[in-house]
């Protein structure tokens, strides 16, 4: 019809997907200004805290996209605040490790409220499974174009057990537990990558099976 937009659906999802992203970027920058941080910084001591034993400059800056001078410079700094250390590491002499410091796993949350987590709380409980479930197809879709770094989901993990128990809940063999949509992680540190057809399989089984609706609370 004359004089509607001709943005198409995928063209809107884009536009309000990098809506929220603004959002969540300007969280980031009034929460680490209150730590005496900055964003580059912030995203390298969590990618760090949820990885005690280390990670190397290079896959520090294949996992923010960056590359790894802009990476060193902010290892540097955060050395300088007692945030992190480097040291040798053990396979390979020339390489260094990056760390988190006792001082940096002690380091309070900041107090700055985040405008994007109060936006999601007003989704209720089935509205906010769902997205995380459409987050983790788009990240795991990106991921097999090597958009992105490979990511410790659940999904791709060897102890993942899709619809392993009649409620559709999912089975972590892990810990040996059962567990719902919502637990899903997006980055596990107990993962361990699924062999390529196992994966297949698991993937298939989680998004085909159909899963029980859930009641939506008032």
């Amino acid at each position: 019809m004359a004089g509607m937009e001709t943005a198409t659906l995928r063209d809107r999802l884009i536009d309000g997907l990098d809506r929220f992203a603004s959002a969540t970027r300007a969280d980031v920058r009034r929460s680490v200004a209150s730590r005496g941080l900055n964003p580059a910084q912030d995203a390298i001591l969590r990618l760090l805290l949820a990885r005690p034993a280390g990670l190397r400059v290079r896959v520090l800056a294949g996992h923010l996209g960056v590359r790894q001078p802009t990476v060193t410079d902010s290892v540097i700094a955060l050395e300088r605040k007692g945030l992190v250390r480097r040291q040798a590491d053990p396979a390979d002499a020339r390489a260094a490790i990056v760390k988190v410091t006792p001082d940096a796993v002690a380091q309070p949350a900041a107090g700055v409220p985040s405008l994007a987590a109060a936006a999601l709380a007003e989704l209720s409980e089935a509205e906010q499974t769902g997205l995380l479930k459409t987050l983790i197809k788009l990240i795991r879709s990106l991921q097999l174009r090597q958009a992105i770094p490979p990511q410790r989901m659940c999904v791709t993990c060897k102890y993942f057990r899709p619809n392993a128990h009649p409620e559709g809940m999912e089975h972590c063999a892990f810990v040996d537990a059962p567990f719902g949509d919502r637990a899903l992680r997006l980055d596990c540190a107990e993962h361990e990558q699924a062999e390529a057809p196992e994966m297949a399989r698991n993937w298939n089984a989680f998004v085909m099976t159909p899963r029980p609706r859930q009641e939506i609370r008032p």
